[in-house]
């Protein structure tokens, strides 16, 4: 059984009065494990996709399945707690909280769980030394680079050990070299932390790092 499953998914939204079909009845099964690229032209849908994926919307028709469990059939609560327990997101924009540090902004998360408090330091810390900012937990936001700032996004996007892990175009605001440092990030998390892992990026040769591609056009998911 695949850990991620769509079927025959639809979705579309209004833009100036005007119907917009994004995804038209895509289906595909993610593997446990796997590292996979998403890339497509701009506005081809991508985000779209990932946020269908993610539960942070819903289709308008199709199913999305996690180990076999339709996942929209839940109630709002219970999809609420599905994503939280099982996603981790990281975005273009690595969203931390100005004031904190980066270790606070890392155990967030799991303090709004409320995980045991030093439990979650020692993890968060543990994560940031994963990730190359062992000598960077106490500083706050405007004192990181961009490269460092999401860093911290991906070590906080951990915090919660999620099953699931969804990258939206997590390079966009970085220059080449530090954006690769960020996929090569995403590869070790994939290699040694065993999550699965969706990456959408707009650089066609940072994606053909990835073990398995695929391309998004004319509202369909093909492989790359």
């Amino acid at each position: 059984m695949a850990l991620l499953s769509i079927r025959n998914v639809f979705k579309s939204y209004f833009l100036h009065g005007k119907r917009i079909d994004v995804l038209r009845g895509v289906s595909l099964d993610i593997e446990r494990g796997e590292l996979v690229s998403l890339v497509g032209a701009s506005g081809a849908g991508k985000s779209t996709f990932l946020h269908v994926l993610g539960t942070l919307d819903a289709p308008a028709a199709g199913e999305v399945l996690f180990e076999g469990r339709s996942v929209f059939s839940m109630n709002d609560a219970e999809i609420a707690e599905f994503r939280n327990r099982t996603i981790g997101f990281v975005f273009q924009s690595h969203y931390l909280l100005p004031e904190f540090t980066a270790l606070e902004n890392v155990a967030m998360p799991a303090l709004i769980q409320r995980r045991e408090r030093a439990g979650a330091y020692a993890y968060a810390r543990e994560l940031l030394e994963r990730v190359g900012l062992g000598q960077r937990v106490d500083h706050r936001p405007g004192e990181l680079s961009g490269g460092e700032a999401q860093r911290v996004a991906l070590a906080r996007a951990l915090v919660l050990k999620p099953a699931v892990l969804l990258a939206d175009e997590p390079t966009g605001n970085l220059d080449p070299a530090t954006g690769e440092g960020i996929h090569q990030l995403l590869r070790e998390v994939n290699r040694e932390l065993g999550i699965t892992a969706v990456v959408v990026t707009h650089n066609e040769t940072l994606a053909r790092s990835m073990p398995r591609r695929l391309r998004l056009a004319g509202g369909g998911v093909s492989e790359a």
